[in-house]
């Protein structure tokens, strides 16, 4: 496991791929996974984004970039499904992925946990940095006043009103939260990023550094987009 400093010094300014099996469930195997991932860092990725313990384990073997943990889980009580739990988020922490990355919205968490509850017992218990996912400006600005180590702009345009009205990234919230946060929280610019030019304007407005999954890593998705726009 890479040291916080390190990590945060490996990824500051740099690319960080998503390498997740969803939509795509013929590449659900961790060796896949893993193979992709050792691919985008040989292209220049700084580190990647994996979801599941057994996943995040098999890239840390086939590369040595900083790696974001989540757990995609789902309950019906809730509407939060990344890394939900305070059980997820040590699971997460215990593959020795630099980073843990759950949902830090105001939306209600399963089994009547609570945000504040599972970072403060997050940060007796892992030794990753917390990134807290969230969908507008005020959830940004709690979760640092919470502890998060880094906020992402994840769920913009994923959570709220912002569904109806946002079709690519929210550059205007990394913006805002890149001039309120300053260094107490870098922020990490990620959701519907698809182009090279829109993740050098995200560092231009102030990302600490830029996820990009489906425009890299998803070839379903990818697939069914060509086909889309050759039927029109």
């Amino acid at each position: 496991m890479i040291g916080k400093s390190e990590a945060l010094e490996q990824i500051k300014g740099g690319l960080i791929v998503s390498c997740q099996a969803a939509p795509s469930p013929s590449l659900e195997d961790p060796d896949i996974l893993a193979a992709i991932a050792e691919a985008v860092v040989t292209g220049g990725a700084v580190g990647i984004r994996a979801d599941g313990p057994e996943n995040v384990r098999a890239i840390r073997e086939r590369t040595k970039v900083p790696v974001i943990g989540i757990w995609k889980q789902t309950f019906p009580d809730s509407e939060v499904f990344i890394t939900p739990r305070l059980k997820e988020v040590i699971a997460v922490a215990d593959t020795d992925a630099e980073i843990v990355a759950f949902d830090a919205t105001s939306r209600p968490r399963p089994n009547g946990e609570t945000l504040e509850m599972i970072v403060q017992e997050a940060k007796v218990h892992c030794a990753s940095l917390l990134m807290a996912d969230v969908s507008n400006f005020d959830e940004g600005v709690r979760a640092a006043e919470l502890g998060f180590d880094l906020v992402s702009t994840t769920l913009s345009g994923y959570v709220g009103d912002s569904t109806e009205t946002l079709k690519g990234p929210d550059l205007d919230l990394v913006e805002r939260l890149s001039g309120h946060l300053g260094d107490s929280a870098p922020v990490v610019a990620e959701g519907r990023i698809s182009t090279p030019d829109q993740a050098a304007e995200a560092i231009d407005r102030g990302a600490f550094c830029v996820v990009v999954g489906t425009a890299i890593t998803r070839p379903q998705s990818l697939t069914q987009d060509f086909c889309k726009g050759m039927r029109k």
